[in-house]
Parts: structure tokens; sequence; C-alpha cells
């Protein structure tokens, strides 16, 4: 006798493809990356005052690390469970299948958002807005841009890091493959080529001619890999594991140290007297690179949560909670449409008004609509997934359900 499918038992659609039931999903994931997907749309609009609150302001990474190490981790959940149960080939072309996808959402969204630019320069008559967002070149010999675009070497501002996730999935394969094997075999690399970017500052060119990917696979790679060993580690191991005492004490003041340093440079860029510690020793933090200043501190902030927040706690299902998780669940979606408002935010701002309250009603405009957009895409899809009243009586005379 066959059950149909309760709610609960559905499998959702991540940015990594058919996810884990819905009871057994780990709704820190979800709450985490549906907040960096809000603060990756407050950070990408230029002097937005609601960017002093998000975790550029208070640390030394922001929440491109959060985005690409959940990715990370959540693909070694899904793709583990699908490799462990159906095999190497399989996994493999669902991991293919979901880069393509991802490939074909990026071609769309770079469409949209050079019409987007395009309009807005006709209409306001403003040409500065071709060399900001990076796209006089598109302008200039749409030909070879579109071909670049294709090749993923044309990343106009903001359309950076999708780029790195799909050539991060296209590799994961191989990674997931080694990491079932021993999770060391592929971290030992990963680190290596990491060190070696950061000692000879190698990168991936790009397009145009001078230019290099923003994101430096060879160097973002690491942290991939590295929150996808974690997520394949508790998954083979079947429990989290829960370190204390020491470990976490020096976690905590290196999240600590780099609180204060960052928030006082965050002060010093608004109030000039007030002293930036360590200003002149530590700038530029590179982030195309993922400078180890960067990584180190968000590594620590990593232990912390994982070990004090629970994946059961209350808050994660409660009514405020419940909007970020949606945007996290339906991250894909709302990561293309939150680009494409930070660019209409941000040409809204300078052409007509950015006084305060205009920034904060464009920022809660925002906001708002990613959190709808992810609940009409969740409704639609469990609409997709619920039998329908005459389909579930045909069920239970046919002895489908009990």
């Amino acid at each position: 006798m066959l059950r149909s499918p309760s709610r609960d038992a559905l499998l959702s659609v991540t940015f990594e493809g058919p996810a884990v039931p819905s009871q057994q999903r780990d709704l820190r994931l979800d709450f985490f990356r549906g907040l960096a997907l809000i603060f990756i749309f407050i950070d990408h609009i230029p002097e937005n005052v609601l960017s002093y609150f998000t975790p550029q302001a208070f640390q030394f990474y922001d929440a491109a690390e959060v985005f690409i190490f959940i990715s990370g981790y959540t693909a070694a959940l899904v793709y583990g469970r699908t490799l462990a149960r159906q095999g190497a080939l399989y996994a493999t072309a669902q991991i293919l299948r979901r880069a393509w996808q991802l490939y074909v959402a990026h071609i769309f969204l770079f469409m949209i958002f050079i019409a987007e630019v395009s309009y807005t320069v006709t209409t306001f008559n403003n040409p500065m807005y071709n060399d900001e967002m990076r796209v006089a070149d598109f302008l200039e010999e749409p030909h070879i841009a579109i071909v670049k675009a294709l090749l993923l070497e044309f990343q106009p501002t903001f359309l950076d890091i999708l780029p790195l996730y799909i050539l991060l999935l296209v590799i994961f394969p191989v990674i997931l493959l080694g990491l079932r094997i021993q999770l060391l075999l592929v971290l030992i690399p990963s680190f290596l080529v990491y060190a070696v970017v950061q000692a000879t500052e190698v990168s991936v060119p790009a397009y145009p001619q001078g230019h290099v990917w923003f994101f430096n696979p060879l160097a973002w790679q690491f942290l991939f890999v590295a929150g996808a060993a974690l997520g394949l580690g508790e998954t083979q191991s079947g429990r989290r594991v829960r370190p204390a005492g020491a470990p976490l004490l020096v976690a905590i003041v290196i999240a600590a140290v780099g609180l204060v340093i960052k928030l006082s440079w965050t002060i010093h860029g608004v109030w000039d007297p007030f002293p930036g510690l360590f200003l002149k020793e530590l700038w530029p933090v590179n982030k195309n690179n993922l400078s180890p200043i960067r990584l180190v501190p968000f590594f620590a902030t990593v232990f912390i949560v994982g070990t004090l927040v629970e994946p059961n706690t209350k808050f994660l299902r409660s009514a405020l909670a419940t909007p970020l998780i949606r945007c996290g669940q339906q991250s894909l979606e709302v990561f293309c449409f939150g680009i494409l408002l930070s660019a209409l935010g941000h040409f809204l701002l300078s052409e007509y008004n950015s006084a305060i309250f205009t920034q904060l009603a464009v920022n809660v405009a925002g906001v708002l609509a990613l959190c709808l957009t992810a609940k009409i895409i969740d409704w639609y899809k469990s609409m997709g997934r619920t039998p329908q009243p005459a389909e579930a009586a045909r069920n239970r005379g046919n002895g489908m359900s009990s």
C-alpha cells in the first residue's frame, strides 16, 4: 500500500536542486542563506544607509562568504545522499543538471540586467551607468560580449558570484567523490591552491582584456570545499560535532577582535576623528582572492554559530524567521530578483532622491518584494506536489493511500 506524500515529506528545491525532506532539513542553513540574500540586496545598493547594519560593516567578511560556504555545505548534504543511494553516475548527472539550470538562469539574468541598465541610460541620458555597471563593452561590441558572457568571462557588476558557483558545481562531482573517499584527500590540495593564490596573486582572466574574475575561483573554491567537507562529514557520521571549551573560546576571541577592528574602520569612515585600528597595516582586505583576514574570522563565526545555535531552535520556527527561511529555500529565484532590484534601487536613489527616508523606503520595498516572491514560489511548488482532492479520492479508491 502506497501513501500519498504529505506536505512535510515533500522534497524542496534550492540552489542545489532536490534537497532532503523538510522534516530533516537544517533550518539554520535556509535561515542564514536567506539572510545572506537580503544582505546582498542591501549591500549592492551603493551608499545605502542600511549597509552599515550588514556583516561587512562589523566584520572583515560579508554575505558572499556566507552564501558560498552554505552552498558548499548543502551541496554535500544533497548530493552526498544521492551518491550513497544511487551511485556516482547518477549523482554526477544530477549535479551537472543543476549546474546547467543555474547557467540558463544566469544567461537570462544577464540579458535582463543589460536591458535594465541600457533602458536607464537612455531614459535619464546618463552614460555613467554603463561604466559603473560594466556594460559599456557590451554596447560597444555586443557580438563579442555575448560570446564572452556565454563563456562566463564577461561579468558585469553584481553578476559575478553566480558564475563562480556554476564553475564550482561543474567540478563538484570530482570534489564529492574525493571527499567521500577521504576528506583530507580534497581539503589539503584545495588549501594548497588557496595558499598559492595568496602567495602569488594568480588570477583567472576575464573580459574585457585586462580584467579578472572578481571572485577568483582558485581562492574561493577553498571556502566551498570546506563547507562541503563539513556537510559531508556530518552526514557520514550521522551526528553533529559539538566542540566546546578552549576551541570555542578561541573562536569567540577571533570573532571579537575582528568585530572591534572592522567596526572602528566603519566608524572612521563616517567620522574621521575616530581612529581606525590597524587601518594602515591591514588595508586593503582583498576580497577577490579571499584574504585570510576575511577567512579566519568567518570560520570562527561558523564555529560559534554551529556550536551555540541548535537546529531545533524555536526561533527558526517563528513567524519572524519564516520569510527568511523561504528566501533561503527559493534561493535561485530570490537571488536573481534581488540583483535586478538592487540595480533598480540604485537608479531610483541616484536619479530622484537619496534622502535617508527614501533609502529606507527602497530597502523595505525591496525586502518585502523578495519575501513575497519566495512565498509565491513556495506556494506554487507546493501546489504542484500536493494531490488535488479529486486525485486523492481516486487514489483512495484504487488503494493508493491509507
